[in-house]
């Protein structure tokens, strides 16, 4: 499991989205300080105001229980950790902690340092530079605000106050507010954001599991099914059901096309095989048994002749002679099967092969009432091959094709021309750059049965009319000229017979 695509694939989106969401979150989190400490300096920053406003004209009489008291109401209110106020030379004059009074404050403080970091302290400084956070004496973190309680004409003018005219700052103004609350939402913030985390890890890992299994993982496994049934040598079954158009079902649909083409080039090495040892066995059982049956054939013969007055064994005899001449000719077609003779290769016109086989057997069509039908190309396509050879396959497919008409008459259509991709054969190349042949007849058609057996030696349709050659020496031939072979039956609808030879590059067309 830790090796398989989906679990890597599982664990680098895990890790992504991880870091993703820990960079979002961590953003999300410094957005919701930001905001919140904002909202604590605006409501501080109102708050000293408002007490400035609040204690401005009982300062401006030196009413100190007034302020006291003021203080002290503003300061009970919740979150309000402090509210005290220094005098210019830092002495604490009020506080919401009565331990504070008196107290000299060290102008190098986290309240006091913004201002006096020069020898000239500071006589204005921005709202967002007058705030600090810091961690109190209880431990819990606090922020505090200061706010400058300036020198006015009412205050320097008044009998009863001594302050120079040339004072700016009479004192400060400082506010510690409590942020257990902002703490306690950002805490609140984070485990949302790691429950939210959490979640969203296990629905992309779920999510990322079900889209492997069904996009990658269920094709693959089918491809690799496929290919345990190809190793076990049944190339036919190793078929792989292609899903979609992308990449995968690309490769899909490639070792489909890989697998027809062993399939075919199976077929054909076990074909090349079947007609190798049958010719090696046919060339020496055929050269033993063809003197002994011509002697039995003259003998019967002779005997026949004499038997004319005896007609039980003029009958035997006309069977020994007619079983003698069908092993004769079965032997002959062992020995045109098994030949081995050099093809004398040359250009020839396609056209005039196919007049030259059509003549031959024209007669013989004619007694069976079977018309010849020539469409024939113009421009006939020139081939590379020995005619003779061309000749005795065109010559094979037309008997064929008379066999299967029949004697209830018919036609037989020949056809010539430029190959095209409809007339490819499966497994194979494509047939451009061929010249086509193209017989088709009328007659009762090919089984499926049949068609899986059509090119193996000694398998007939005929029944005893036929030796199941003729086939396999055509199939022998084209294989030799690089060509290819078609067939396309259907039980009573005929047969067509699609001969497709490499166009010699020299002569092309005439």
């Amino acid at each position: 499991m830790s090796n398989g695509i989906s679990y890597k694939l599982i664990v680098a989106t895990c890790g992504v989205a991880f870091a993703i969401i820990a960079v979002f979150a961590y953003l999300m989190l410094d957005a919701q300080r930001r905001q919140l400490l904002a909202e604590v300096e605006r409501s501080a920053n109102q708050l000293s105001e408002t007490i400035k406003s609040s204690t401005h004209y009982d300062m401006l009489h030196n009413r100190s229980e007034s302020v006291h008291r003021i203080i002290n109401t503003i300061g009970a209110q919740e979150g309000i950790e402090k509210v005290r106020i220094f005098n210019k030379e830092g002495e604490i004059i009020r506080s919401t902690d009565p331990g504070d009074l008196g107290h000299m404050v060290d102008q190098h403080t986290e309240a006091c340092d913004m201002c006096h970091t020069v020898d000239k302290p500071l006589e204005r400084v921005p709202a967002s530079e007058r705030t600090r956070i810091f961690t109190a004496a209880n431990g819990t973190r606090t922020f505090g605000i200061i706010n400058p309680i300036y020198n006015e004409p009412s205050c320097w003018q008044s009998d009863c106050h001594a302050h120079s005219e040339t004072q700016k700052v009479l004192g400060v103004l400082d506010i510690s507010m409590s942020l257990e609350e902002v703490e306690s939402n950002i805490q609140a913030g984070r485990v949302r954001l790691l429950i939210f985390a959490l979640i969203a890890i296990a629905a992309i890992s779920f999510i990322m599991n079900w889209l492997v299994k069904q996009i990658v993982l269920k094709p693959v496994g089918d491809i690799a099914k496929a290919t345990r049934t190809a190793a076990g040598g049944d190339l036919t079954e190793a078929i792989v059901k292609v899903h979609g158009d992308d990449e995968i079902g690309k490769l899909a649909a490639s070792f489909n096309v890989m697998m027809e083409r062993l399939a075919e080039a199976q077929r054909q090495l076990l074909q090349s095989d079947k007609l190798a040892s049958l010719g090696r066995l046919a060339a020496g059982v055929a050269h033993e048994i063809n003197n002994p049956l011509t002697g039995v054939l003259t003998y019967s013969s002779f005997l026949l002749k004499n038997a004319e007055n005896q007609p039980e064994l003029k009958e035997d005899l006309e069977v020994i002679v007619r079983e003698t001449k069908r092993c004769r000719e079965i032997v002959k077609g062992l020995l045109d099967f098994s030949r081995q003779s050099a093809s004398a290769a040359r250009p020839a016109p396609v056209n005039e092969i196919v007049r030259n086989a059509c003549r031959i057997v024209e007669h013989q069509l004619s007694i069976q009432k079977i018309q010849i039908d020539m469409k024939l190309e113009e421009e006939s396509p020139v081939v590379n091959a020995d005619m003779m050879q061309i000749e005795q396959v065109l010559v094979n497919l037309l008997v064929n094709a008379a066999d299967a008409i029949g004697d209830n008459g018919g036609t037989i259509t020949v056809e010539t021309g430029i190959a095209t991709a409809e007339d490819a054969v499966n497994g194979r190349p494509s047939p451009e750059g061929m010249a086509r042949i193209r017989v088709t007849d009328t007659g009762c058609g090919i089984s499926a049965e049949g068609m899986n057996k059509l090119f193996e030696p000694f398998y007939s349709t005929k029944g005893m009319k036929g030796t199941g050659l003729g086939l396999a020496i055509v199939w022998g031939i084209i294989e030799k000229h690089h060509g290819q072979l078609k067939v396309d039956s259907r039980v009573g609808s005929g047969t067509t017979l699609t001969v497709l030879l490499p166009i010699a590059r020299s002569a092309g067309i005439i």
